[in-house]
């Protein structure tokens, strides 16, 4: 099923049992060319970095304050198709004191959120989102896909998205027939997010693309990036990120940033022990995942309720590159991270938490008689 990475008691994190769950298969130092390490220096080094920034953000009064973002996030709700925010009268107010977002949980549709990490990372980078949806009451649940985190598959052999996003459809066709998830994806972890919206969408309650690759029938994941990372054809030609698994003669298999692409793209806006985590554990990027279409049906893929959140200070997905994916794509609300970079689950980890209990609360619309407006609708329109 791959490898799930859920959050302990808070008791445990500072002991030996908040260490990783993840290490990297190849080595930091060995991609420069150094020394090899062996598995075990490799666990070591990883089970160290973790520790250390689970226990900094612990005592920075992190996950332990319950303390919202507020003054540094935007939290809004669009209308699809809609180039300007507007409150949804049916969702919490921003919150501007020192106490957190307040979730009914007998109301929620689902407590079970299901975390999809993006390219070249794990289940570890959720660590601080975990910690603030458990201490809700919510369920979160972080998996592995294949080639990912400790799952020990080569990525260079992942041929096709399925393969990649196995451990996500084996965990949901393994849920009870009556049960519901919210899947949230990063980056290109939004295609496997479609890719299961498409395979298994009565198991989905809500999608949350976090500017994540959110295609259209037909599209690459890759597309959502073309315009910033130039043609297939010319990246291919001239990229040095490419890694040629099966040999120089071969198609290439993968990619690979370095340590300061990966900064400027990445974590502009992210601290820095959690940049020393991510350059223990992320994994070379498996290819062929990222540059499948997706074949997606209104019956399966549109049934499904999405939702995107948007981060004004990306360097990786830039902000106009969002818009038009919503634009072109429109879901059924955009949130917005400001100040956030591409991985808010480091930058800006209230406000994301905040925008995923909102998210969480959110009713199904009832049926409607033909002409009528929804109350969801009529409320967004009086706030």
């Amino acid at each position: 099923m791959g490898n799930a990475f859920a959050c302990m008691p808070r008791k445990e994190h500072r002991g030996a049992a908040a260490v990783s769950r993840s290490k990297r298969m190849g080595s930091a130092r060995s991609a420069r060319g150094g020394p090899k390490l062996t598995p075990a220096e490799e666990e070591l080094l990883h089970r160290q970095a973790l520790a250390m920034a689970i226990h900094q953000h612990l005592d920075a009064g992190g996950s332990m304050s319950r303390r919202i973002d507020a003054g540094a996030s935007l939290s809004r709700r669009m209308a699809p198709g809609s180039t300007s925010s507007r409150r949804r009268g049916d969702l919490p107010d921003s919150v501007t004191n020192a106490k957190p977002a307040q979730i009914v949980l007998e109301n929620l549709e689902t407590k079970k959120i299901v975390l999809v990490h993006g390219e070249g990372f794990g289940a570890w980078c959720w660590y601080k989102t975990i910690s603030h949806l458990e201490e809700a009451g919510l369920e979160p649940v972080a998996l592995d896909l294949t080639g990912s985190g400790i799952d020990h598959t080569d990525t260079n052999s992942i041929a096709t998205l399925a393969d990649y996003s196995k451990p996500l459809i084996d965990y949901l066709d393994k849920l009870p027939e009556d049960e519901k998830v919210i899947l949230v994806g990063h980056s290109c972890g939004g295609a496997s997010v479609s890719y299961a919206l498409e395979h298994c969408p009565k198991k989905i309650s809500k999608a949350v693309f976090l500017t994540a690759t959110m295609v259209k029938d037909g599209q690459r994941p890759f597309d959502v990036f073309s315009e910033e990372l130039r043609s297939a054809d010319v990246f291919f030609q001239e990229s040095q990120f490419l890694v040629y698994g099966n040999g120089k003669d071969k198609p290439p298999t993968g990619l690979m940033f370095d340590k300061q692409q990966i900064k400027g793209l990445y974590f502009n806006q992210t601290p820095s022990k959690d940049m020393a985590l991510a350059a223990v554990s992320m994994r070379p990027i498996p290819l062929a995942p990222i540059m499948e279409k997706l074949s997606l049906t209104p019956e399966n893929y549109g049934a499904v309720r999405r939702y995107f959140i948007q981060t004004l200070d990306d360097h990786m997905l830039s902000p106009d590159a969002q818009e038009k994916l919503v634009r072109e794509n429109p879901p059924d609300g955009i949130f917005k991270i400001k100040g956030g970079d591409h991985c808010p689950f480091f930058s800006k980890p209230q406000s994301l938490n905040k925008i995923l209990l909102e998210i969480a609360q959110i009713q199904a619309p009832s049926t409607l008689l033909p002409g009528k407006a929804s109350a969801e609708e009529t409320a967004a329109e009086k706030s």
